[in-house]
């Protein structure tokens, strides 16, 4: 740039003194003049190009710095993040072995209660097994015996028990209720429960007012002659009425008023034994940090 002002001086002056230069030295400066014209022209055009090259670059620079910025940010946060998880993985490892200890605690009491279970189930096909034996073919005809979820259910006719519309024993029941009491007080370790059942008639019989009365006291009278004739603990016997409330077929029928008049003797294990191996289940006990809880060992039988 400096060149051609000094050039577009040098011009001026030799018009200026065109007396003292010839034709065509005039001639040549001229053509000097328009080629430093064109250049100049050119050489403005690259600058201002390279002066757009030079703010877009500028903006692509800053941009590139705000990204690697939160590129910064981002590499914190996920090493703050892999910290805390590498932290949590060694609180982890010992919340697993604790948890692992547990589950096996627990699988050893499970097996326990289902070799519990399994034990009862077996006595209990061995005591329906003895009952049915005992019984003759007269008898299993208003004799019913069943396993139902480890309970037995001993269900006897009204007609073989009682007189029509009474609570009381009759003679021919005798010999059923002393097989029944003889099975009962082999297995000592067993309650005992006495549920009266009845059809839906009404009773008209003076002192019983219905048919709740009616059941409550025929399962009286079974528990009194368990007790005073057959020997049995009264501590092992419980007397229950459902009245006409526990049916086991349709009333619309003489035969199945006759299947719901029925005293059902039931037999199960004692309460307390169930609870006290609830009471023993296992529980975690508190540990030192880092050391895994130790579990309460199941009840031994």
């Amino acid at each position: 740039m400096r060149t051609i002002a000094i050039l577009s001086s040098v011009f001026a002056l030799a018009v200026l003194g065109t007396g003292c230069v010839s034709n065509k030295k005039f001639a040549a400066l001229q053509t000097s003049y328009g080629e430093l014209q064109n250049e100049h022209r050119a050489l403005d055009g690259k600058y201002q190009t390279a002066q757009r090259e030079l703010t877009g670059a500028t903006t692509r620079v800053s941009s590139l710095e705000e990204q690697i910025a939160s590129q910064k940010a981002g590499l914190r946060s996920l090493q703050a993040a892999l910290d805390k998880c590498l932290n949590s993985t060694s609180q982890g490892n010992v919340n697993i072995s604790k948890l692992v200890d547990e589950i096996n605690a627990s699988n050893k009491y499970i097996q326990h209660l289902v070799n519990t279970k399994n034990k009862s189930d077996s006595l209990n096909m061995v005591l329906t097994n003895n009952l049915t034996r005992s019984l003759s073919r007269e008898e299993l005809r208003d004799v019913d015996v069943q396993v139902l979820k480890g309970v037995v259910y001993i269900s006897l006719s009204d007609k073989m028990l009682y007189k029509s519309g009474s609570y009381e024993i009759s003679p021919v029941a005798g010999e059923t209720l002393s097989k029944i009491a003889k099975i009962i007080k082999d297995y000592r370790d067993y309650d005992v429960l006495i549920e009266g059942n009845t059809d839906n008639v009404p009773i008209s019989q003076k002192n019983i007012r219905n048919n709740w009365d009616l059941s409550a006291l025929r399962a009286s009278s079974v528990v009194q002659s368990l007790q005073t004739t057959y020997g049995v603990d009264p501590k092992r016997l419980t007397a229950g009425g459902r009245g006409e409330y526990n049916p086991i077929a349709s009333n619309d029928s003489d035969d199945g008023k006759a299947r719901n008049r029925r005293t059902q003797i039931i037999i199960t294990p004692k309460l307390d034994q169930f609870m006290e191996l609830i009471d023993k289940a296992p529980e975690s006990t508190e540990a030192p940090a880092g050391q895994p809880a130790q579990p309460a060992q199941p009840a031994q039988q």
